[in-house]
């Protein structure tokens, strides 16, 4: 088969590989219809999450049924179904208490409850590093989903691909940052980051019903196209300081109700930044969240959504305590919401396709990633179609 396989930071070319086989009885084989680049696929093509050996990447993919371990219940072949991009069980206590992230079985080299830096991490992931499992990603043209049981969904005929892939990822990612602020109606969101999941956020925050929505980038292009696509108001970041004042000025100095971090350790940064993070042994910033904190109003709640994979100096403690301010953060527990989001799609509640951008081969996909990371050509979204 055709993937795209990881090598080394800055390399992911398209390779011919053994087509995976069944190796539990409650796995199923995937050929694979559609896949995307993910934002978290570029802290392994950067080099900011370490990986050691080759690896075919993609957590967000979906297809056809197939081959079936005994085990399997509900699916057959010719089934067309999505799959959440973390591996969970189904059995296990974070499982049983809607956390599938954290699946205690799903990681069994390196899972423990310390979440260190380079080992006692959460549940497996699809394409996501040693550190996760190790499982090859989907974005080849043949993968094998283990856990199957409890993961893939079937999807309605008269859905598209295009319009259902989102909710393996992005979707429930930006819904989760929305649901953990608790919105009651009536609420000012503010979203830092107008990439995929940025927008979903935006996206989500309507189904909400937030009173006002502010989207803020570094590249006006992006927020362009949220702004036509949600109605949102938007802020093009020059620097924190003029960002946080435009934003309490939009809310009567108080600052948002809730503020959602889509960016995480890897925003644009000067030179100052870089050197500040090396002589911290830091990877990245964390200047996206501390903006968060700031944008906040007092007693507001922060998502943090973006990853961030280490420990951080200076982290503003003080100044969360003297707000009251709320955090949550970590991955989308996509198990628990993807019902309820299929339907919001299948009912023509949110429409998830038009963040699409570029449509291109599997064998394209050296410049693929190309053109997402260095975000040329007005790229938003990349799906890749295996079979081309």
């Amino acid at each position: 088969m055709k993937a795209a396989v990881f090598h080394s930071p800055g390399k992911i070319t398209c390779d011919e590989m053994e087509d995976p086989k069944i190796e539990e009885q409650n796995d199923v084989i995937l050929k694979v219809t559609s896949t995307a680049i993910c934002g978290s696929d570029l802290h392994m093509y950067s080099g900011g999450i370490p990986q050691a050996r080759p690896m075919v990447m993609g957590h967000e993919f979906m297809g056809i049924v197939e081959e079936v371990g005994s085990n399997i219940q509900h699916l057959k072949r010719g089934d067309r179904v999505i799959v959440p991009f973390p591996i969970a069980c189904g059995g296990c206590f974070f499982c049983d208490h809607d956390l599938p992230g954290h699946c205690e079985n799903s990681n069994p080299d390196n899972y423990g409850p310390e979440g260190g830096i380079l080992t006692e991490k959460g549940g497996g992931m699809f394409g996501y590093t040693d550190l996760y499992g190790g499982y090859n990603g989907g974005q080849a043209q043949y993968v094998r989903v283990p856990f199957a049981n409890h993961g893939p969904r079937q999807v309605p005929e008269h859905l598209s691909d295009e319009q259902v892939l989102f909710l393996t990822d992005i979707f429930p990612t930006g819904y989760t940052g929305i649901m953990w602020g608790e919105l009651k109606g009536g609420e000012t969101v503010a979203i830092f980051g107008a990439g995929p999941v940025g927008v979903m956020a935006a996206k989500s925050a309507a189904l909400f019903n937030a009173g006002k929505i502010i989207v803020i980038d570094t590249l006006e292009y992006r927020l362009e196209k949220v702004k036509q696509q949600t109605g949102c108001e938007t802020v093009l970041w020059k620097d924190a300081k003029k960002t946080v004042e435009q934003i309490r000025e939009l809310t009567n100095g108080r600052g948002a109700d809730l503020c959602v971090e889509a960016v995480g350790f890897e925003p644009e940064r000067n030179l100052v930044d870089r050197l500040k993070a090396t002589v911290n042994f830091e990877k990245g910033s964390i200047k996206v969240l501390d903006a968060c904190f700031s944008a906040a109003r007092r007693g507001g709640r922060i998502s943090i959504l973006g990853v961030y994979p280490v420990h951080y100096d200076n982290f503003r403690l003080g100044q969360i305590f003297d707000k009251g301010l709320t955090i949550k953060g970590g991955q989308a527990p996509v198990h628990a919401v993807i019902d309820q989001l299929l339907n919001y799609v299948s009912e023509g509640k949110v429409v998830l396709d038009d963040v699409i951008t570029h449509r291109m081969s599997l064998q394209e996909v050296e410049k693929a990633y190309e053109i997402f990371d260095e975000k040329k050509d007005g790229c938003v979204k990349v799906v890749l179609d295996p079979w081309k």
